[in-house]
């Protein structure tokens, strides 16, 4: 065969990265090259077997054996999933969706035969095809070449022929790696109903449901039209934003809330999943709580060629282990080189469209691909239309109701950018909002998108303005180009025209989208990097969810973990002192940058992944800095002087219980790790904390120093080592977190909103 015509691998690093290079398969045998294969098992619940296929007479490796359900080696330029998909189809004639295909794991294979001249470096990617019932033998079209029968044979009796070494299957050792096989299966099928529910009530546990209200005497009529016309486009928001968080979970959604009512352990199941609003959980490094075994059940009866009296092929809908770390957004087979590559070859306005917040990146053809370039960009106006479409209608209904000039064009421009996908004027509105009724609604957070941290996700928040409580925090916009010119930082990195970002305190009435797990006391937006030079940004505080916050958490924690004598100085009004600064913080400091090389860039595309762990630590500590700056210049009262930081570090603790995978929980243990480590955090023999206020306000002004610096250089490199030396679990965090377990402090609150209720009733 002609060095052109022979199949193409691509050589990968013993990671499993890719190299850039491929070459001839021969070749990469004869090398020793690392390279990719998948190994599908097709497994059927109701009879606990698995299908294994007969490898034909005459192939080269174990002719006539018995062996996996089907397998083939990954073509150069073609991912692993789409290869299962087709050897799938090819060696058994079912065609399959990518939602029927769970990544078990990858198995490291290593080699050498043929005295030395066949070495298999090969990277096996592991997946299961579940069925509630067997498929009739009938069904499958065999490819002859290569299979010449198939069977089904239960898990333990296989398992039991390959520890014994039976002749006639191909071998296997089930004591070593690719044993994870047969443990996933036996310990998801164990059906202890007893074990599962009283975990799942476990992690429900540690929330504290908590019905949040807000005074409506304050508004008109009208109003309250507007409001019930809100909250309807506000749950338009969760519609979307369950769909952007990974391909299967609408219909995970609904499979598991029809089935809510059958058994206390599905009740369960759904109450879980419905403050995750997905099958990972937020608190537990986004664990799954949930399996395969859990999913939708899915019927294609096209998938093989008909049987009589059979309805067709059925499979569970299968969701990874580990959460997709592109969300929805992106193909879920695709890696950072594909995308980099097919990056290299677009226009720079197409650049712009692809690492944009409001597009996703899918396949021109999602069943095979031979280069990069099959990626294309679809705007969310377009992804999502559907959806998008009777929100708009919605806000369009809101705004000629409402006699609010500035919530009518809010409404309006929100509406229009919807469907054109241009949300510029609809972010100068939100900021320029001023009435009683306040909305925020659209895609803004990056955080699902951990490959890159480029896609934003919608979110809805309606609330009530406190028009007290903003009065009162007007002075941390009017101060924050005094803050930028005094941060600790080279003054050649500020920034001359900081815009002084509004605050707005309301009362939450109602949220949506992007809210899951821990609760949000604050945001501060838009995250536009034109908007924020050019304008700035603003910020909404969220008073009854930050009191609510206070009381069930924060407070309990301070009483174990904070030492007697410092105990009285965490109070409310430091608490939501440090987070109306934090937001603030948000809108100084480097944003958009200029690279060594003279390009101009922002810190979001420089620090990809690690951009928002290291902004939220840096809203943070840098909050801290700026409240003493403006204690030390009287704008501020000195009794808080001490209790801020107190009050910080209850919160550290209450924070980093969020988990590390969290932007905000790695970002508060890089802070309590190097404040720790600098002396300004103390621990004592009886395992409560204290500060060193003689060392806490050089520790603080250091770390804001650090991260600011990384930030202006967008340094991915210094922020890499920066959160891999402290943004981790310590001993003195394990220890504070190990007593507030044993008392079962919540983590955070599941707020309902009885408001809602009450008006759509009416309604």
């Amino acid at each position: 065969m002609a060095d052109g015509d022979e199949e193409h691998f691509d050589v990968l690093t013993k990671a499993g990265l890719k190299t850039g290079i491929s070459k001839p398969r021969s070749a990469v045998h004869r090398d020793g090259d690392y390279h990719r294969a998948v190994h599908i098992w097709i497994y059927a619940e109701s009879t606990q077997q698995l299908l294994l296929q007969k490898r034909a007479d005459f192939k080269d490796s174990w002719p006539g054996l018995w062996d996996i359900s089907s397998a083939g080696h990954v073509s150069a330029g073609d991912t692993s999933l789409i290869t299962a998909r087709r050897e799938l189809q090819e060696e058994l004639g079912v065609t399959l969706p990518s939602d029927a295909f769970e990544l078990l794991f990858v198995y490291l294979q290593e080699s050498v035969t043929n005295d030395g001249k066949f070495i298999d470096n090969e990277l096996d990617d592991v997946y299961l095809v579940t069925t509630p019932d067997p498929i009739p033998l009938e069904a499958f079209t065999l490819q002859e070449s290569e299979v010449s029968a198939v069977k089904y044979i239960s898990v333990e009796d296989y398992k039991h022929l390959l520890a014994i070494g039976d002749p006639h299957y191909v071998p296997y050792n089930v004591d070593g790696p690719y044993g994870q096989l047969f443990d996933i299966i036996t310990k998801r099928y164990q059906n202890n109903t007893k074990a599962q529910s009283l975990l799942l009530q476990k992690k429900l546990n540690r929330y504290s449901p908590i019905s949040l209200t807000a005074e409506l005497t304050d508004i008109t009529v009208e109003d309250k039209e507007v409001l019930v016309l809100l909250i309807q486009a506000a749950r338009i928001m969760d519609d979307i934003f369950y769909q952007q968080v990974w391909c299967s979970n609408p219909s995970l959604r609904e499979w598991l809330k029809g089935r809510a009512q059958l058994s206390e352990l599905d009740m369960l199941k759904w109450k879980y999943y419905s403050i995750n609003k997905s099958p990972w959980s937020s608190l537990d490094e986004n664990e799954p709580f949930l399996t395969t075994a859990d999913s939708a059940v899915k019927l294609l009866p096209e998938a093989t060629k008909p049987v009589a009296n059979w309805k067709g092929f059925e499979y569970k809908a299968a969701f990874p282990i580990l959460k997709p770390p592109g969300a929805n957004f992106y193909p879920p087979d695709m890696d950072k080189m594909e995308f980099e590559l097919w990056m290299k070859q677009l226009s720079e306005n197409k650049k712009h469209d692809a690492t944009g917040f409001f597009s996703v990146i899918k396949r021109h053809n999602d069943s095979h691909t031979n280069n990069s370039s099959d990626l294309h960009i679809i705007p969310y106006s377009k992804e999502y239309s559907s959806f998008l479409a009777k929100a708009a209608k919605l806000l369009h209904k809101a705004g000629d109701l409402t006699s609010s000039p500035s919530l009518k064009r809010l409404l309006h421009s929100k509406a229009d950018a919807f469907l054109s996908n241009d949300y510029y004027d609809s972010d100068i509105a939100w900021m320029e909002l001023d009435s009683k009724l306040d909305v925020t609604i659209g895609p803004y957070e990056t955080y699902e998108d951990v490959l890159f941290g480029y896609k934003a996700t919608f979110e809805a928040f309606i609330g009530i303005r406190d028009d007290k409580a903003t009065a009162q925090v007007k002075l941390f916009g009017d101060y924050l180009q005094v803050l930028e010119q005094n941060l600790p930082i080279d003054s050649m990195y500020k920034s001359p025209d900081v815009i002084a970002a509004p605050i707005r305190v309301i009362q939450l009435v109602y949220n949506s989208g992007d809210v899951k797990g821990p609760q949000t006391v604050a945001f501060n937006l838009p995250n536009d990097e034109r908007i924020v030079k050019d304008r700035g940004s603003s910020m909404v505080m969220l008073k009854n969810v930050s009191e609510a916050k206070f009381k069930l958490i924060l407070q309990p924690i301070a009483d174990l973990c904070i030492i007697k004598e410092q105990r009285g100085l965490v109070d409310f009004d430091s608490f939501f002192t440090h987070t109306i600064c934090h937001e603030c913080c948000h809108g100084i400091g480097p944003h958009t940058i200029t690279l060594p090389s003279g390009q101009k860039s922002t810190v979001r595309l420089e620090l990809q992944e690690l951009h928002s762990a290291l902004e939220e630590a840096k809203a943070d500590i840098v909050g801290l800095w700026a409240l003493n700056f403006l204690i030390a210049k009287d704008l501020l009262p000195n009794s808080l002087a001490k209790s801020m930081y107190v009050s910080f570090l209850a919160g550290c603790f209450r924070s980093v219980r969020f988990g590390l995978e969290e932007a905000h929980g790695k970002g508060q243990a890089l802070q309590f790790n190097w404040l720790f480590e600098k002396g300004a955090f103390i621990l004592h023999p009886d395992q409560t904390f204290s500060i060193d206020f003689d060392k806490v306000e050089g520790a603080v002004e250091s770390l804001s120093r650090e991260i600011l610096t990384i930030q202006a250089k967008g340094d991915k490199d210094a922020a890499q080592k920066l959160l891999d030396k402290y943004g981790k679990m310590t001993q003195p965090l394990n220890i504070a977190l190990e007593q507030l377990a044993k008392v079962q402090v919540p983590v955070d609150i599941t707020p309902d909103f009885p408001i809602v209720t009450n008006l759509l009733h009416k309604n």
